[in-house]
């Protein structure tokens, strides 16, 4: 992603087109680091959101609503008591820095107008929310630093201090010779971090797509490039989308945007145009936002899977332990074989006996342990009855431990799935799964509520043929075993939990582009979705039986071709609702 600093100067040149002038009518702060002010101007009433987090700070409009505490926290009281009516008279910004200053037009407590200045700090660590009074002073800020925590401290009362200035060039003042000069001059040899380095505002990504329009290449060499022919294309690409900024975006096949910035993104393939900069952050960080509130919910299933996880991976390394004891019973046969031998010689009460080793090739002695309580013969067939419980613990073991590494890839596979789970709907289906296998429990409400089978995800390839991906194990088992035809191709990333996925054919060949579309769909909706050179097994879906007795999702297969595909497709494949249920693909 790319919130830098122009593309927060192209964010603020569509709220000073939509907010000029309006009037703040509430303020609210839904999280420790948002606030979103709701502004009603001449024409209409936006929300503007601010969000100081560190880990994703950003400030656009947007059309969520996100809940509210039941007691605003303080720092939005005292917004409302300063700014609650105030009308927005100027928006700016820190050059080169992702640091905007907004003025309000305000009243004293005697009613004269005096202005305030909220600045809203979005740079990583340091980010902060600070509200100023007429002379600069901060009144309060969102998060207060102290005075021996850092050479800026934000406490109220203190004068506001700006941040310190980037000593970096700004790429939308330079010319075509000073990138000629900058390519010529001492640097970095990697053309993306010599523009990093020696440029101001910008983020990685940026400097990347600069590099393969200039280069061809992302990691394109100074050292090996013409410095007058890149010199000006990096001139007329910053010259571009400098002046005429626009959002694009890289989504992947389910839709989810991976990246944006305000220049195209070739970088992964093929990129899109958002209708507006704020709409495009609205939509990503809603889409997170989304996630990151699914895996909270999630996270009481995602406990209780992983801590049977470690109980079945505990037990199975004690089986472990103990199958490796039974590999050694051929000497209790062997020992028992010696005592009938000499039983003439024990006598009852002995607690061992010194006997040749008839096994052993130099036919040395053997000392072997008796128990006293027991005859010559009871001792002698305490061997064997030892031997032959060690031969049945070995095959019992062995179809324990088989047992517990399919019930273990299931709960893994499990696991995965909650990893990827988008809605409520989908979370209810895996705990549904989850009961009907025994691993969790639900109350006698939950049990009741009958509930509504999502439908697999329908993608469509560039050749017209429908795409069906299997949302979790008890939907991969309904597509493969019962709405897929036995003519339908079938893919699976190989040997690594996932989901199925199967080319609806009608009757027909699908064309490679076709199988090579549908196998990086099942490499993206794999535990390997992130990797790269993913292998993927493809097979008729008529080769596929599942495993006798085995977990939902649990299949083999042994007639099959595999192809190793990325999991983002090298032509895009749009996602389709599938909003009923179909009898058959």
């Amino acid at each position: 992603m790319a919130f830098d600093a122009f593309y927060l100067t192209a964010v603020l040149g569509e709220v000073r087109e939509r907010c000029d002038g309006a009037k703040v009518e509430k303020i609210y702060q839904p999280s420790r680091d948002t606030l979103i002010f709701q502004l009603r101007g001449q024409k209409s009433r936006e929300k503007l959101l601010l969000a100081a987090n560190p880990t994703a700070p950003r400030l656009h409009l947007t059309a969520a609503s996100p809940e509210n505490p039941p007691e605003p926290p303080m720092f939005c009281m005292f917004l409302r008591k300063h700014l609650l009516g105030a009308r927005l008279s100027e928006i700016s910004q820190t050059p080169m820095e992702r640091c905007a200053v907004f003025r309000f037009d305000c009243t004293d407590e005697m009613g004269y107008p005096i202005q305030k200045k909220l600045v809203a700090e979005l740079m990583g660590r340091t980010c902060n929310v600070y509200l100023l009074g007429p002379e600069g002073r901060i009144l309060d800020c969102l998060r207060r630093i102290g005075l021996d925590e850092s050479s800026r401290p934000a406490l109220p009362g203190l004068s506001y201090q700006n941040p310190s200035p980037i000593e970096k060039r700004n790429p939308a003042e330079m010319t075509q010779e000073d990138y000629v000069n900058l390519l010529t001059a001492e640097g970095a040899d990697v053309l993306s971090q010599r523009l990093m380095d020696a440029l101001g505002g910008l983020s990685p990504l940026v400097t990347r797509e600069a590099a393969l329009f200039a280069a061809g290449d992302t990691d394109a060499r100074v050292s090996a490039l013409d410095a007058d022919r890149a010199g000006e294309k990096l001139y007329l690409f910053f010259e571009e989308h400098l002046r005429h900024p626009a959002p694009w975006y890289y989504a992947a096949p389910d839709g989810t945007l991976k990246q944006f910035a305000f220049c195209p993104i070739r970088e992964y393939g093929d990129c899109a145009r958002a209708e507006s900069f704020s709409g495009l952050l609205d939509r990503f960080y809603t889409l997170r936002d989304r996630k990151d509130a699914m895996r909270q919910k999630s996270q009481s299933l995602r406990k209780s899977v992983a801590n049977q996880v470690q109980r079945l991976r505990r037990k199975m390394a004690l089986q472990e332990k103990e199958l490796t004891a039974t590999y050694d019973r051929e000497r209790l046969r062997q020992l028992g074989d010696i005592l009938t031998a000499n039983l003439h010689r024990i006598q009852k009460g002995q607690t061992k006996i010194l006997c040749q080793d008839f096994y052993d090739e130099n036919m040395g002695d053997v000392e072997i342990p008796l128990s006293p309580i027991l005859s010559p013969q009871q001792n002698a067939a305490k061997f064997y009855k030892d031997y032959t419980r060690m031969k049945n613990a070995q095959k019992e073991l062995t179809h324990q431990l088989e047992l517990g590494t399919e019930e273990c890839s299931y709960l893994e596979s499990v696991l995965e799935e909650l990893g990827r789970a988008q809605s409520e709907a989908e979370l209810e289906e895996i705990r549904q799964e989850l009961y009907a296998g025994g691993y969790v429990r639900m109350d006698g409400a939950k049990k009741k509520m009958k509930q509504s089978k999502l439908p697999p995800m329908r993608f469509e390839s560039t050749d017209g043929f429908p795409i069906y991906v299997g949302r979790n194990n008890r939907q991969n088992d309904e597509l493969t075993f019962k709405l897929a035809r036995k003519d339908d191709v079938w893919c699976h990333a190989s040997k690594v939990h996932g989901s199925h996925v199967i080319i609806s054919c009608g009757g027909q060949k699908p064309p490679d582009d076709t199988v090579t579309q549908a196998a990086q769909l099942a490499a993206y909706y794999a535990e390997t979705g992130g990797g790269q050179n993913i292998p993927v097994d493809v097979t008729t879906v008529k080769q596929v039986k599942k495993t006798p007795g085995g977990k939902p999702g649990m299949v083999i297969y042994h007639t099959y071709r595999t192809a190793i595909v990325n999991p983002y497709p090298d032509v895009r494949v749009d996602p389709l609702n599938a909003e009923s249920k179909v009898n058959r693909i």
